[in-house]
């Protein structure tokens, strides 16, 4: 028996264990298992590896993309850079960690932008958001991140209030991406504040979240005849990734 899992807290809104369930049955993979291990505390993250000796992989969701990272033996050079786990590796000698969610959102942005390259706004500042600022910068795409909190005297992240004082900003950014789980099942009418009424056409909304396949975010974007996306592509993609990097 091979294992194989998803580390997060918590994990109600999770689709990787059916995913990866119906994969392995669809592809005739009987020796393959996943499973959920929601832990609420990272420091119970060693105790899953010492419980589970068969595990050869895992993904890591909200809220340990980060806080996983000294845990590891290694990273992956590309996810250095990022700064930002979401796949790690297991092995009887090391634990190796990768960021299969810059892949996922990288091809899928690419497939819904074409060939137009709008300045973006990032809603958030997690892990998810590294992943993505990272391959933003790689397909030189511009940014401003908006964040609750910011760092002090930060150059490139703003906070809510300040993207509604400065509303010039939402026709400058037309792309607005949500790397935030606000508006994720079951508190589906959340999302982050910003000005939805300076939305229009000329907008791109890609709200990371997948369940439900249409968020509030894209809902409201949407009436105000922007282009929405949902994470549901950029999941596949990760997931898929992670099962090459588990098998290599």
């Amino acid at each position: 028996m091979k294992k194989f899992g998803l580390i997060g807290y918590p994990l109600t809104h999770s689709f990787s264990k059916k995913y990866f369930t119906e994969k392995f049955e669809r592809e005739g993979k009987t020796w393959c298992q996943y499973e959920l291990y929601e832990i609420p505390d990272i420091q119970a993250f060693p105790s899953v590896l010492a419980k589970e000796p068969l595990l050869m992989g895992l993904n890591v969701t909200i809220p340990y993309k980060e806080q996983v990272i000294p845990f590891l033996d290694r990273l992956n050079p590309a996810c250095e850079a990022i700064g930002a786990v979401n796949c790690i590796k297991v092995s009887p000698t090391e634990l190796v960690g990768y960021n299969t969610d810059y892949f996922g959102f990288k091809t899928s942005l690419l497939a819904w932008l074409g060939e137009e390259r709008p300045p973006a706004l990032v809603l958030g500042t997690g892990g998810a958001s590294k992943a993505v600022a990272q391959a933003l910068k790689d397909l030189h795409i511009s940014y401003l991140k908006v964040s609750r909190s910011p760092e002090p005297n930060s150059i490139d992240t703003i906070d809510y209030k300040v993207l509604r004082e400065k509303r010039e900003l939402m026709q400058e950014y037309p792309l607005v991406i949500n790397t935030t789980p606000l508006g994720t099942f079951p508190k589906t009418e959340a999302m982050p504040d910003i000005p939805l009424e300076f939305l229009n056409a000329g907008h791109w909304l890609y709200d990371l979240v997948y369940n439900p396949t249409t968020t509030a975010l894209m809902r409201e974007a949407a009436a105000r005849g922007a282009k929405t996306k949902n994470g549901l592509e950029m999941l596949h993609l990760q997931a898929e990734a992670a099962w090459e990097i588990w098998n290599e």
